[in-house]
């Protein structure tokens, strides 16, 4: 074959195999895993070199800049979950992932490659800020299936080094409202060692964030929001940047109203029963006001339960105090009755053996004058009364029984009370009374 007609041939026989290719796209994704399987191996390498070179001469002891200026700590918080709350403890339980960023110039490097996430395994490598929460009981670190930690690493230096904790965090409630209370219960971090001229925190934008609160354990509590301060404390180590996060709860009241305040108000309500039940029943009553006494004793013992052991009153402490005392003085008025009732009983049996002392002109016995708060009760014995008012005798200050002397100016302007009616007066009284005692202090407490 000639030279002539050997070129068109050659050419043929190289285009041939080109179009197969392009025909068939299995052969083409191939080619192109191929090439996708051998690229993170010259990454691989890359970063291996990149780590090596940062950390042959660098030093984990010393913080970034040192001698030179304060390094500079931005510092993130989200909130995964908070609660349970414990009121007798003094705590809260809050499960955070807490990020801080700084840049240690030492970790510079150049790269096509221009950020490095990393594992657990190169933070111990480095050195990191020593913050420490401040008012934490116990903390806790997530360790599986590997330690929760985060490094990132930019190519300019900067670092972000995250980690997720759960911490037992102290909050001194404030329990004078309780159980209408609110509070603000702080997490409180800063430096342990470095003190403000050689690092500082700062938040950043929009630092505090928190998940889906459907969620968090927080059952006798809402959450109402939270804020985040920056303050300086002074020690004689130095002065130190602390950064806290308030979190304000408000606690709910259905399990108490539950549990504590409908149960005394009925027993409340249930110890004026005894007003309506007759004085002679005298088995009834006493048995009736001694359980009620005994059923409000329980109840505010369970109710101190939920409580630490505070020295001041609590509104609860109020409110039970003000009903146990509701009882007892139903208990008491029936003790009352009953002593007056048998009084007045004795006092007739002795008045109709008395004698006719009309003929002896001899004055019968003084009516009885009971005093009850500036009021007198006048037991009338008027089937003895036989002789008249002596001359010269006020009746203001000597008794005797007739209309003038019973209608006289001594009365004017004095309650008189029944202490028989004593029941009547009582089925008035306690209700009312009570019903007030509740409007002022439901009002007091709610939206004063």
């Amino acid at each position: 074959m000639t030279p002539k007609y050997l070129a068109p041939v050659v050419l043929l026989s190289v285009l041939y195999p080109c179009s197969e290719t392009v025909e068939y796209s299995e052969e083409d994704y191939d080619d192109t895993t191929v090439k996708q399987m051998l690229a993170p191996r010259s990454q691989e390498t890359d970063t291996t070199e990149i780590l090596n070179n940062l950390l042959k001469e660098y030093d984990k002891k010393l913080r970034p800049d040192i001698g030179v200026k304060p390094t500079v700590i931005d510092v993130d918080i989200f909130v995964n979950s908070i609660g349970p709350v414990s009121s007798i403890n003094m705590e809260y339980q809050i499960d955070i992932i807490f990020a801080q960023t700084w840049i240690d110039s030492r970790l510079r490097y150049n790269s096509t490659m221009k950020i490095l996430t990393l594992n657990s395994n190169m933070v111990g490598l480095i050195w990191l800020p020593d913050t420490i929460f401040r008012n934490s009981k116990t903390a806790d670190s997530h360790w599986i299936t590997m330690p929760n930690q985060l490094l990132r690493i930019w190519n300019d230096g900067k670092i972000l080094y995250t980690l997720r904790l759960t911490i037992n965090a102290e909050c001194q409630l404030q329990l004078h409202n309780f159980p209408m209370d609110e509070h603000s219960c702080p997490l409180i971090f800063s430096s342990y060692g470095y003190p403000q001229d050689e690092m500082i925190y700062k938040w950043r934008r929009n630092s505090v964030a928190a998940a889906d609160q459907k969620l968090w354990r927080l059952y006798q509590f809402d959450f109402m929001g939270l804020r985040n301060t920056t303050d300086i404390i002074k020690t004689t180590a130095g002065d130190y940047v602390v950064m806290t996060v308030f979190f304000n709860l408000s606690r709910r009241m259905g399990y108490f109203t539950i549990q504590t305040y409908i149960p005394c108000i009925l027993t409340v309500v249930l110890s004026w029963v005894s007003f309506w039940i007759k004085k002679d029943a005298t088995p009834a009553r006493t048995a009736l006001g001694i359980t009620t006494v005994l059923t409000m004793t329980t109840l505010s013992s369970v109710a101190r339960t939920s409580l630490p052991r505070v020295s001041y009153v609590t509104a609860m402490d109020l409110f039970v105090t003000v009903c146990f005392l509701f009882v007892f003085a139903a208990l008491m008025e029936y003790a009352t009755l009953n002593y007056c009732s048998y009084s007045s009983q004795r006092h007739s049996s002795m008045g109709s053996n008395t004698t006719n002392y009309s003929a002896l002109n001899v004055r019968p016995p003084p009516h009885t004058i009971i005093a009850l708060n500036n009021s007198l009760y006048w037991q009338d014995f008027e089937d003895t009364c036989v002789y008249e008012c002596l001359d010269g005798k006020d009746c203001q200050s000597f008794f005797c029984c007739f209309e003038e002397c019973k209608g006289g100016g001594w009365r004017k302007g004095r309650l008189h009370i029944d202490l028989l009616e004593l029941d009547a007066y009582s089925r008035v009284f306690f209700p009312t009374s009570f019903l007030l005692f509740n409007i002022v202090y439901w009002v007091g407490y709610l939206y004063l």
